[in-house]
């Protein structure tokens, strides 16, 4: 995704919010958050949303997401003690795979601090191999709800 079109998103470029309050321990000795936080972030609001809407029961269920990539750019510091809402919306939903795209907002501000990627396989428990059918449907259904049009990408 071009760096310039990450600029321009706003929080209603996404169709899921998860608040996070920042703790003295997010910071890193330039006092903003570490990058390391950030993918924390990215993986709770995910794993939240498969939760909640995709009655995906992480210790039992028979499918499990594997991280096959991940990235983020860094566009305007946020340090403690801020609160910050986490955005996340589907950019590609394949067979076995989906696209996610995660924005971190400062409370008050509109414009996103960061943006991130993140792409799970979906993947049978025991075998670590995709499915012949793909993702379950209740995974299918509930990512198809914060898919975006391909003309907002």
């Amino acid at each position: 995704m071009a760096l310039d079109a990450l600029k321009t998103r706003r929080r209603s470029d996404y169709k899921f919010e998860l608040e996070y309050r920042t703790r003295w321990s997010d910071n890193d000795m330039y006092s903003h958050l570490n990058n390391s936080v950030y993918y924390f972030l990215f993986d709770s609001i995910v794993n939240t949303y498969l939760i909640r809407h995709c009655a995906l029961d992480p210790p039992t269920s028979p499918h499990i997401g594997l991280v096959v990539h991940s990235h983020c750019d860094y566009l305007a510091p946020i340090g403690f003690p801020a609160v910050v809402d986490l955005a996340l919306r589907v950019n590609k939903l394949g067979k076995s795979s989906v696209t996610y795209e995660i924005a971190v907002f400062e409370r008050g501000h509109d414009d996103a601090r960061a943006v991130g990627e993140f792409v799970h396989v979906f993947v049978d428990r025991n075998s670590r191999k995709p499915g012949l059918q793909g993702m379950a449907d209740n995974l299918k259904d509930g990512l198809n709800k914060l898919m975006v049009e391909r003309a907002k990408l």
